[in-house]
């Protein structure tokens, strides 16, 4: 219910009703003309207040009170709110109420809304919120006013009882002026509580259309206005959007949706957009003649603008990149894409991420995100999957720790450390060690010393895990077969790959 590709926009009337079910019904009315323009979901939401038990009988006529007298006058009875949200599902709005006490929880569970709100006021009101946690309902709950470990609190307590839950930030202030909005709340609230749905009560003036915007920015997805429709008897207070101004602030939203775009992966990109920025790279050209069939390497080549149609460019070539020439090129001549055979040896590397990943997931390897992983390829990209092994380090400090992954009938070639000694600890799959020529086949919880100066190689034939705990000094290996490729060569660093 909470959770939808679409966001959610929900209309309070709290008490802009002002008592009557006819003026309520036209609130409604207004409203849903209105959004049939825009195509987001919606939801209207009353306020339930049961005022013999909700007001304190010695003040229940004391009207020099503001609230008292707010909510006595506008106070509906069970039929006429009933009422009301059968116009919400007739208008074909997403039913919401927020009970403001115990037995107005009862009562929105008998006319059987879609979701529960709890105001700011109440939201660490534990009886209520006993009571609420009782009820088959979405919760939506608003944090205005709370201190961070009171959030902390409620959200805990919601989700352990298996209640589907949204949390909005919210100001108490009526209406909310813009140094006071503090939108950075829906970051902290994203970053604190990312298993959840994150939304916006919105109290500034109805005529500012920048906050939902920036609030759409930051990643909201639930959004909460209050609405009504002004008459002589009915004015509207200073925070509650008119028709037209609801219309103003779905078009303010829905032009914050355009201008952000898709979410969750790389955008698509324009022909326009590709081919100014084609115009803008450097071609690739001849330094001096490349004869049919030779390998096109960066010592024999310049790059310079203007590039021609179809001409390679400066960023075609990398070290993952191989092209060789398909005819003759002049000095000075423009090396043609359809006049070249490429291999592209990136696609190994993402091959072997792929695998890799499949391989931490099925031991349940949890590991931090952002750590190099280092694909070694000892023998050329081409063979690293029989020759080589993958390398995370986990702590880098005066010892450190890192995790080795081996696939299936992946072997790390021979090699030595001078100055330091290794201890592996196997941890996944089987794991074969050769220790100056002597070889033993070792299975998860199997602790294995190699004292240094000894030459050593590891494979597996169905894949394994290692941890490794040596000293971060003590020289690069030294491998025993002069082959071996070394330097950056030998290895490919990868930062974005576990998730």
């Amino acid at each position: 219910m909470l959770s939808d590709a679409k966001p959610l926009f929900v209309f309070e009337m709290a008490n802009n009703h002002a008592g009557s079910v006819e003026h309520g019904r036209r609130i409604i009315q207004e409203i849903a003309d209105v959004v049939k323009d825009f195509d987001f979901r919606y939801a209207f939401k009353l306020q339930y207040r049961h005022i013999p038990s909700f007001i304190h009988p010695a003040y229940r006529d004391r009207m020099d009170l503001k609230f008292v007298k707010r909510f006595s006058e506008t106070a509906l009875s069970d039929q006429e709110y009933r009422a009301l949200k059968d116009a919400i599902v007739e208008f074909g709005f997403i039913s919401m109420c927020t009970p403001w006490d115990e037995r107005s929880v009862g009562l929105i569970e008998e006319h059987e809304f879609d979701i529960m709100k709890v105001p700011s006021c109440y939201f660490t009101d534990w009886p209520l919120l006993e009571r609420i946690a009782l009820v088959d309902m979405p919760v939506i709950a608003s944090a205005a006013g709370a201190p961070l470990e009171d959030v902390d609190n409620v959200v805990s307590f919601l989700l352990h009882r298996n209640k589907e839950l949204a949390l909005m930030h919210c100001v108490g202030a009526y209406p909310t002026e813009n140094q006071d909005l503090q939108l950075n709340q829906i970051d902290l609230f994203r970053q604190r509580y990312p298993e959840i749905e994150i939304g916006y009560s919105t109290h500034e003036a109805p005529s500012n259309f920048d906050a939902v915007r920036l609030a759409i920015a930051k990643g909201a997805t639930i959004f909460e206005k209050h609405v009504g429709v002004p008459t002589e008897t009915a004015p509207l207070n200073a925070y509650s959007a008119s028709p037209s101004q609801v219309r103003e602030w779905l078009s303010s939203a829905k032009t914050a949706y355009d201008m952000c775009g898709v979410s969750g992966r790389r955008c698509d990109f324009s022909e326009s957009e590709l081919s100014t920025l084609r115009d803008l790279q450097r071609g690739v050209f001849a330094k001096s003649p490349i004869g049919a069939g030779e390998t096109i390497s960066p010592d024999r080549v310049y790059c310079s603008i203007p590039n021609m149609p179809g001409q390679l460019v400066a960023n075609d070539l990398s070290k993952y990149s191989e092209f060789c020439a398909q005819e003759d090129v002049q000095t000075d001549g423009p090396v043609m894409d359809d006049r070249t055979q490429a291999v592209f040896k990136r696609d190994k590397i993402r091959q072997i991420v792929t695998r890799i990943q499949d391989l931490a997931k099925d031991c349940n390897l949890m590991i931090p995100q952002k750590l190099d992983l280092e694909i070694y390829h000892h023998y050329g990209i081409d063979m690293a999957e029989q020759y080589g092994g993958t390398v995370t380090t986990i702590v880098n400090r005066q010892y450190c720790k890192r995790i080795i992954l081996l696939l299936p009938g992946q072997q790390y070639p021979e090699h030595l450390h001078t100055d330091r000694e290794e201890t592996f600890i196997i941890v996944h799959g089987d794991v074969s060690i050769t220790i100056d020529g002597n070889e033993n086949t070792y299975a998860p919880g199997d602790i294995v010393r190699i004292d240094k100066g000894l030459p050593h190689s590891f494979k597996s034939s169905g894949g394994g895990v290692i941890e490794e705990i040596t000293l971060t000094w003590g020289g690069n290996s030294e491998y025993t077969d002069p082959n071996v490729r070394t330097g950056e060569n030998r290895k490919t660093i990868v930062t974005y790959w576990f998730d």
